[in-house]
């Protein structure tokens, strides 16, 4: 006989409301969920796989979502008929969510124990003291280190890892039927990641509960998924069981989302797009090794570019309560060398000094010790002149175009500003002809010049943020996770545009990153970090073919791979 599903979705239909009218973001979707199984479902930004789970939980905005047709059934019921009462019940005890972003789920003002016992107490009649013990159970349970001082800690005192891991506890409090996990992993290190996946797959067996696991990311979704759908558009395209979604994909759009991340066992001269799967226009150029070593071998010819000795940063804090100064080196003993025309990858967890080592290079926070020589000459110690003209070579593209973008002003005008501030051209209108030609290059138009930066998406901006960096025509990029928040396909396309810059403009980077799979990509040489250390330092394809290190091992071994 067969099973019934214990979530059904039938042809829903979802509008926001805009100011040109309804506009559709869900057209006519349908699947089931069944008892005890954990469904992937995968799709970049604006696919509708988020909002497909915000309406079974009934979180969608009231005031700017229409549902307009369709049924959300939970074990024969129609979800779409609850009350808000009703919903407020079903949430947290019979269907949770976990979400993408700790520290915007999470209260800041409220120690992490309490948030876990609020679920507890309001939908049990469980006493005060036992909450807060089956709290303590629940965070050795998600594998939080020493739970009883968690409980008493505020969210901001502990790691984003564990973050997600009180996230966890709180969505599986009251052991509910069907638990969504909507991109639990994206902002995580790669062990991290493993670790919250490991987790999540024994948390399901051993309850047994059904767990919807959402991701743009479909190798990771194939490593915990029992079956997978695929969202395109508002539509699902493809879904069927996880090996023959991965191994046998039928629709171009899957097989670009597998195709477009870069592989640790070949090396692409270019990373396929969406758009090269859909026109099957799909280049598998790849670069030898014998043209790898010739090319190293007249990039380490020269006289480096940049040559860091002995770096140390170290910061201070008032932690005890006589207020003696703890000293904690995020920067220790730090030594490399970067030459013209390289990428120097550099990886490593959160916390192991890689950002911090970046901003002393720049001098934005500076170092506390140690040599920087760039370009042969000491730039630890430069006057605020000296430091305005470096300032031209050496340049940063940040993680978050949107939040080093000002919001008020066009980003034509915010491509030009740094040009003004050096003195590049000698007019305005040179400025601007510069700037277009510059926003083209990096694949915008012209009439992108009088826009605002909320009406590009993540990707456009990205590439803003990229034309801002080299309109100054700097010599040395460092690139601080830069393609980190990046949908695959749009991270494929702006990893091939910063290579193509590379080669036009003759730039020179160092490529921070905790996804090793793409730091291998863009690297010739790799620098990983641990603990404010380097920890191995080397070609970066002889490293990921033999590690040293049993650190860099683990990363490289944390790499989700796919079936």
């Amino acid at each position: 006989m067969k099973q019934s599903p214990i979530l059904s979705v039938q042809n829903l239909r979802v509008a926001f409301t805009s100011n040109t009218g309804l506009n559709e973001v869900l057209h006519g979707i349908s699947y089931d969920l069944f008892a005890n199984e954990i469904l992937g479902i995968v799709g970049e930004s604006g696919s509708g796989k988020s909002v497909a789970s915000l309406a079974v939980m009934g979180l969608l905005p009231p005031k700017k979502s229409v549902v307009s047709a369709g049924e959300i059934l939970f074990k024969n019921d129609d979800l779409l008929h609850y009350t808000q009462t009703q919903l407020e019940a079903l949430r947290g005890q019979k269907i949770a969510m976990i979400f993408q972003e700790p520290m915007s789920a999470l209260n800041p003002s409220m120690r992490c124990g309490t948030q876990v016992e609020e679920i507890l107490l309001q939908h049990t009649t469980t006493t005060q003291k036992a909450a807060k013990a089956e709290v303590i159970r629940l965070f050795d349970a998600v594998k939080i280190p020493a739970p009883s001082e968690t409980f008493e800690k505020y969210p901001h005192e502990i790691s984003g890892g564990q973050q997600q891991r009180v996230m966890i506890a709180m969505a599986i409090a009251c052991k509910p039927d069907i638990l969504i996990a909507d991109e639990p992993t994206t902002a995580l290190d790669v062990t991290v990641q493993k670790d919250i996946i490991v987790l999540l797959k024994t948390l399901q067996e051993d309850s047994k509960m059904s767990v919807i696991f959402i991701s743009h990311d479909l190798a990771l979704v194939s490593e915990i998924a029992d079956r997978i759908l695929v969202m395109y558009k508002g539509n699902i395209i493809e879904s069927g069981d996880t090996k023959s979604i991965f191994k046998t994909p039928k629709e171009d759009y899957t097989k670009a989302l597998i195709g477009a991340r870069p592989t640790l066992n070949s090396r692409l001269k270019q990373l396929p797009t969406v758009s090269d799967f859909l026109s099957n226009t799909i280049s598998k150029s790849t670069i030898s090794k014998s043209d790898r070593a010739e090319k190293h071998k007249e990039i380490y010819s020269q006289d480096p570019l940049l040559e860091v000795i002995n770096l140390e940063k170290t910061y201070f804090s008032n932690a005890s309560f006589f207020g003696t100064k703890t000293a904690f080196k995020a920067v220790d003993a730090v030594s490399f060398k970067v030459y013209v025309g390289e990428t120097m990858g550099l990886v490593g967890e959160s916390g192991c000094g890689k950002s911090t080592l970046g901003k002393a290079i720049l001098q934005l926070d500076k170092a506390t010790a140690g040599t920087l020589n760039y370009k042969g000459k000491d730039i630890t110690n430069l006057s605020k002149k000296e430091l305005r003209t470096l300032r031209k070579d050496i340049q940063i593209i940040f993680q978050d175009p949107y939040a080093s973008l000002n919001p008020r002003i066009t980003v034509g005008k915010a491509i030009m500003e740094p040009m003004k501030v050096h003195k590049l051209f000698s007019s305005d209108e040179e400025r601007k002809a510069k700037t277009i030609s510059i926003l083209e290059k990096v694949g915008l138009e012209a009439s992108h010049f009088d826009r605002y930066p909320h009406e590009f998406s993540g990707g456009q901006r990205q590439r803003i943020g990229i034309a801002r960096t080299i309109a100054v025509e700097p010599k040395l990029i460092i690139c601080d996770e830069s393609v980190s928040a990046l949908d695959i396909s749009v991270q494929a396309q702006v990893l091939n545009l910063l290579n193509t810059l590379k080669e036009d403009y003759g730039f020179t980077y160092i490529f921070i990153s905790h996804d090793l799979a793409v730091v291998k990509f863009m690297s010739d040489k790799l620098m990983v970090m641990n603990k404010g250390k380097i920890e191995e330092l080397g070609e970066a394809d002889a490293i990921y073919e033999s590690p040293q290190k049993a650190y860099t091992k683990a990363l490289i071994e944390a790499i989700p791979k796919g079936l």
